[in-house]
């Protein structure tokens, strides 16, 4: 797997092996994890995100199973990374959740990726916390505000690339201050990554960079300030955010 990183003030990517990240710069000088700042894994102009996604959530809800993805935009000052804080809206919102979701991450500026190609345009996979003023998104009946404040998109820690996971069938959870609240697997996505991939780009041209986040399963809740949220997906890693 890969990731961003800063050390002394200059950004790169690296390859992370165990404690140990390899730059991909020239030098392929290699650092102790602990040197580094973890980054945020891209620098997308967009985050792609899809509504109601899971079979056992739409069950979950007693809603119906969409006909086509629900897909809504939360601006790129949303991004935070692996162990940067969430901050609780206070003053706009008294209901904010967690979210857990699978990432993906684009590798190729593309439009019109026909689906037996999705995978030609992917960099690879990461973990997404599609963090959501509930009562906002309730009040204002669409979804801009309620997912769009400053740091309501954590993603990372790294990302694996495409070659190496299976994005059908892995477990996801989020652990809230250490208990299981979202358990479910990729196998329930209602709308797999390829036909995301169609769909999208059917719409909008995707950038080198831009996050398509795939739904969040059943068991959604809140989180309030001292809170300490992780979303971990099998064979990627753990995403961790204390709430502020």
């Amino acid at each position: 797997m890969f990731g961003r990183f800063r050390y002394a003030g200059d950004i790169f990517y690296g390859e992370v092996n165990g404690d140990t990240v390899t730059s991909h710069e020239g030098d392929g000088r290699a650092y102790s994890l602990k040197e580094l700042d973890v980054l945020p894994p891209s620098n997308p102009t967009k985050i792609v995100c899809v509504g109601l996604n899971y079979h056992d959530h739409a069950a979950e809800l007693n809603m119906e199973v969409p006909d086509e993805p629900i897909l809504f935009i939360k601006p790129p000052s949303a991004v935070i990374g692996h162990e940067d804080k969430i901050i609780y809206p206070k003053g706009f919102s008294s209901k904010v959740d967690y979210e857990a979701e699978l990432a993906l991450i684009i590798g190729k500026k593309c439009k019109n990726i026909s689906y037996d190609r999705a995978f030609d345009v992917i960099a690879g996979f990461t973990c997404f916390n599609d963090v959501t003023a509930r009562d906002l998104q309730q009040k204002d009946g669409q979804w801009t505000r309620a997912k769009g404040f400053d740091t309501f998109a954590p993603v990372g820690p790294f990302i694996v690339p495409a070659v190496d996971f299976e994005p059908d069938n892995a477990s996801i959870r989020t652990k809230l201050n250490g208990e299981i609240m979202q358990d479910s697997s990729t196998s329930n996505l209602i709308f797999d990554v390829s036909y995301l991939i169609e769909f999208i780009s059917g719409i909008m041209t995707l950038e080198v960079g831009d996050i398509i986040a795939t739904g969040t399963p059943p068991g959604v809740g809140e989180i309030h300030p001292g809170d300490v949220v992780e979303i971990e997906i099998e064979g990627i890693g753990n995403l961790r955010n204390e709430v502020v």
